[in-house]
């Protein structure tokens, strides 16, 4: 397995471009020169990523509004994203990484461990990118409780 990526703020964003929720497509190409937020969770439809998911819909007027698209990534397939988009009306695109290619890009795949297992996982992780392509904030090892206000009051200072 190759070394881990360690992004930095000040970093260019790592390329992208997944299919999404609702038949939608997304890349870095088609977001060049406006600002975005690119987050990443473990498995749609748990409760955590359920929680976050809905938080980031019942801000997207307010990031929209600052001229920011919200994009959600996790290793599950299309259709599941899907059908958790359909669940909660989750109106953004929730990306699908299935080859782990981006994942992996963004450095937020790694081992994990739950009831002292191990296991390898996506580390809840988001990436506020500036219209300038490179990454203004990172929040690692999200908390979902408070997490949305912070990238909001982040959003202000791009």
């Amino acid at each position: 397995m190759a070394e881990k990526q360690v992004l930095q703020e000040g970093d260019v964003a790592p390329d992208f471009s997944m299919p999404a929720s609702r038949d939608r497509h997304v890349s870095l190409t088609d977001l060049k020169g406006k600002p975005f937020v690119l987050y990443f969770y473990p498995k749609a439809d748990t409760p955590g990523c359920t929680k976050e998911a809905c938080g980031f819909n019942e801000s997207l007027k307010q990031f929209e509004g600052a001229g920011l698209t919200v994009i959600g990534v996790s290793r599950d397939p299309v259709k599941k994203l899907d059908a958790f988009a359909d669940k909660y009306d989750l109106t953004f695109p929730l990306a699908s990484d299935d080859t782990g290619a981006v994942t992996e890009a963004y450095g937020v795949w790694g081992e994990k461990s739950l009831y002292g297992k191990t296991y390898m996982g996506i580390d809840r992780t988001t990436f506020l990118v500036g219209a300038d392509g490179k990454i203004a904030r990172i929040w690692h090892k999200v908390k979902v409780p408070g997490h949305i206000e912070a990238v909001l009051e982040a959003t202000q200072k791009l």
